[in-house]
């Protein structure tokens, strides 16, 4: 691991690193915010999954999470969204698919699956880097993010719920098989049979048995893609009939932007928290 930069902030340490991924196939970069109190003792870890686009940068610079994490002692984990680098196959001129669209898969169907393996990557590479080099409580883990990341949030939770003790999401995509600008994506890295996509989708895990204890989920009303990405009313079915306990909070005039993000961060984080404790 190598260090990009650190800075002090709310008397934590904000900073950024990189390492060679054997998941990725690439160097991969992240960001961790170490509170305060991890002088003392290992801290809990939140994970913050970015969405379509992004890296780990957005919610570094807009996120608005340091001064909250610091008051609750979260350690906070932001990785990057996909694979990067000259050898990466990529479609440059396509924003919902390769650099920036990693959809937290495995991808199966050459060439992408040499390097878009971004589910083993948060699941089993990047936690054993982070309990290697920062005082983290790898028992008291929480997991949250926004759109294609939150997407990535509720199926990783889903199925590692030994391992996450809470999960949230800003504006999810919640059934991404069937999304218009996640379907050909699934398509591309895992091939056309349909069965294979539905380890990746939360609404088809709920339906195919998969549990975890709550989510809580926020959604703006004026969000551009409520209606043919996002969906949030097929995860509140979904748990609904098998009685999984979801908070879904509809928050009037919000969009799909960090203005949103950063306007309920501290409410998530602190939900994170109780859970984590």
């Amino acid at each position: 691991m190598k260090t990009v930069s650190t800075a002090k902030s709310h008397g934590g340490v904000q900073g950024v690193y990189t390492h060679a991924s054997e998941a990725c196939a690439c160097d991969m970069t992240f960001a961790v915010f170490v509170p305060p109190q991890a002088k003392d003792a290992p801290c809990p870890v939140l994970w913050y999954l970015s969405g379509l686009t992004c890296t780990h940068q957005n919610v570094m610079d807009k996120g608005e999470y340091r001064k909250m994490a610091a008051e609750l002692g979260l350690i906070i984990v932001c990785p990057d969204t996909s694979p990067r680098g000259e050898f990466v196959p990529d479609e440059k001129d396509n924003w919902q698919f390769g650099c920036g669209a990693g959809f937290y898969l495995d991808a199966t169907q050459a060439p992408f699956s040499k390097n878009y393996r971004m589910y083993s990557y948060i699941v089993d590479e990047l936690p054993k880097v982070i309990a290697a080099n920062f005082p983290a409580n790898m028992s008291r883990q929480g997991i949250f993010g926004h759109s294609m990341g939150a997407h990535g949030a509720l199926t990783i939770a889903l199925k590692n719920p030994e391992r996450f003790k809470s999960c949230s999401a800003f504006a999810p995509i919640t059934q991404p098989m069937t999304a218009g600008w996640s379907k050909p994506a699934f398509e591309k890295y895992l091939g056309d049979d349909e069965a294979a996509w539905r380890a990746y989708d939360a609404t088809a895990l709920i339906e195919d048995g998969y549990r975890f204890d709550e989510f809580l989920v926020d959604q703006g009303t004026a969000d551009g893609f409520l209606e043919d990405g996002l969906r949030p009313g097929l995860l509140r079915e979904a748990c609904r009939a098998v009685g999984l306990p979801l908070t879904l909070n509809m928050r009037e005039g919000y969009d799909h932007s960090y203005y949103f993000i950063s306007t309920f961060m501290d409410g998530h984080l602190k939900w994170h928290a109780e859970h984590l404790r």
